[in-house]
């Protein structure tokens, strides 16, 4: 999971994508990077970090021109230390392009091989986006052969790239002295936006909120297969360029991904979130009397809109009683020292009041290893609860996730192989409550308005099982996993806990 940005403005632009960028941290902590254009030349700084780390005075000054994007990494394949590996990438032919990406090739490995042996393309990093860059160069190439560029021959490009690449993808690209080319997945499984500020500016966002936090209105959300390319004189122009496309959106944006005052392929992700509480209060009745519950607490962050509704369905009182650290740092290891994980403590503190001789229900968004949820539950005994049980807003999650969400191997899953039951004697909660797929499904459909176009179906194969690309099997996913993102260096734990407040 990443967050992109791209703007054809009226004026200089790297102010106002530092501030989108800012707007999508939450979608990726790990490095950042923003480039510009101006005069047909490229300027660019990235690095490793959180972006306000990385942008001081200078840098900005050293980003001048009226088109530009960004990129906020989460890296799940690489290497995570390499800065070579943050975004954008650039290629110097045909033109000059400068891309950002958001999502997994699950081809990437034979592409490389391809673009080695027949394209003749040099790929110098672990990262597919790189790969992702040299297919639409060498498709872009082929297309523009005694041609001049036009927005016709980019969306042919397209077409060339949709064909040869699988998986996850949304992807923004600045092509010297011409403009900026966005275009979506087949399945529309990362999420893509336009909007438009009052004086002619044109967005392109991972999420609504980067579009309405910097003064833009929403405009569309960016079509499965679809290209969209504006001109550095602000002209938009779009076209389909998937032989087939079929709306897929992951389901995990709305349980946990994005912010909560987004709204993604029509649906506000609060309201979705809302929904699932509203859904997994009738699963906790049917497995729980609500007398023997005293009160309801949410795990931070994302998982409040559920407890909320939950607690009112319910008629328990709602109470906050995890404060959360925002600012525990990294760790940092050098080879031959032994990995210290940080606790769960260092990040959350209970207010023990909420807790002592109390039932309580802890309710998460999600389960993933349960180590987090294990030590969770033990804090809050340790805080003199009577009871602990938990509640998860989402089902529990069985498969790995291929298509950008860094989550882990099967043999890491917590529920895979095992029933609710065993998976509760592990985290060692009184009792575990999942919320079930198509009560997921059909709560997060629910929060479409009426009149908006129908969502066909969600890509929710970390919880199902079933992959929407329809290419993925064990061995793919065994290739994936070799390509996982490793930390020789520095360790920091991964999970939600780790990552800021994205309301702040």
């Amino acid at each position: 999971m990443c967050g992109i940005i791209g703007v054809v403005g009226r004026g200089v632009v790297n102010q106002l994508i530092y501030d989108a960028l800012l707007l999508l941290q939450h979608r990726g902590q790990d490095a950042a990077g923003i480039a510009t254009q101006q005069d047909r030349k490229f300027f660019m700084h990235k690095a490793k970090g959180m972006v306000r780390d990385i942008f001081r005075t200078r840098n900005m000054r050293a980003l001048p021109g009226n088109t530009g994007l960004g990129q906020v990494r989460y890296p799940t394949a690489g290497n995570a230390q390499s800065e070579e590996e943050a975004q954008p990438f650039y290629v110097n032919a045909p033109f000059g392009i400068v891309l950002v990406h958001n999502g997994n090739l699950t081809n990437a490995q034979s592409l490389k091989q391809d673009l080695y042996n027949i394209d003749h393309r040099h790929i110098n990093t672990e990262s597919d986006s790189e790969v992702l860059i040299n297919v639409l160069a060498h498709e872009l190439e082929n297309c523009t052969r005694g041609a001049t560029l036009s927005p016709a021959v980019l969306f042919e490009a397209v077409k060339g790239v949709h064909k040869r690449i699988r998986g996850s993808y949304a992807v923004i690209a600045m092509i010297a002295g011409h403009g900026l080319l966005a275009f979506r997945d087949p399945y529309g499984i990362r999420p893509l936006c336009i909007g438009k500020g009052a004086d002619g500016t044109l967005m392109i966002a991972s999420e609504s909120v980067a579009l309405e936090g910097t003064g833009h209105t929403f405009v569309r959300d960016i079509a499965p297969g679809e290209a969209i390319f504006i001109s550095i004189d602000g002209v938009l122009a779009n076209h389909q360029c998937a032989p087939f496309s079929k709306l897929n959106p992951c389901i995990f944006e709305y349980v946990y991904l994005a912010r909560p005052d987004s709204t993604l392929d029509g649906i506000s992700v609060y309201q979705a979130r809302l929904n699932l509480g509203e859904s997994l209060a009738k699963r906790v009745v049917s497995v729980l009397p609500p007398s023997e519950i005293d009160v309801v607490i949410p795990i931070p962050e994302s998982s409040r809109p559920s407890a909320t509704q939950l607690a009112h369905l319910l008629g328990i009182p709602y109470r906050e009683g995890f404060v959360k650290n925002r600012y525990v740092g990294r760790t940092f290891i050098m080879p031959g020292q032994s990995v210290r994980k940080k606790s769960v403590r260092q990040k959350l503190n209970v207010i023990a009041s909420e807790f002592k001789g109390r039932n309580v229900l802890l309710v998460d968004d999600s389960i993933v290893r349960g180590t987090t949820s294990r030590e969770i539950v033990q804090m809050a005994r340790d805080a003199g609860a009577r009871r602990v049980y938990l509640a998860s807003a989402a089902p529990p999650v069985r498969f790995p996730n291929v298509y950008g969400i860094d989550m882990p191997t099967l043999q890491e899953l917590v529920a895979y192989d095992r029933t609710v039951e065993e998976v509760r004697q592990v985290i060692g909660c009184d009792a575990l409550i999942y919320q079930e797929v198509d009560a997921m499904i059909e709560s997060i459909k629910k929060a479409l308005p009426k009149g908006y176009p129908s969502i066909e179906g969600f890509d929710a194969s970390c919880f199902n099982g079933h992959y929407v690309t329809g290419d993925i099997s064990a061995e793919v996913i065994a290739g994936m996993n070799a390509q996982r993102v490793h930390q020789p260096f520095e360790i920091d734990d991964a999970s939600r806990l780790a990552l800021p407040n994205v309301m702040d």
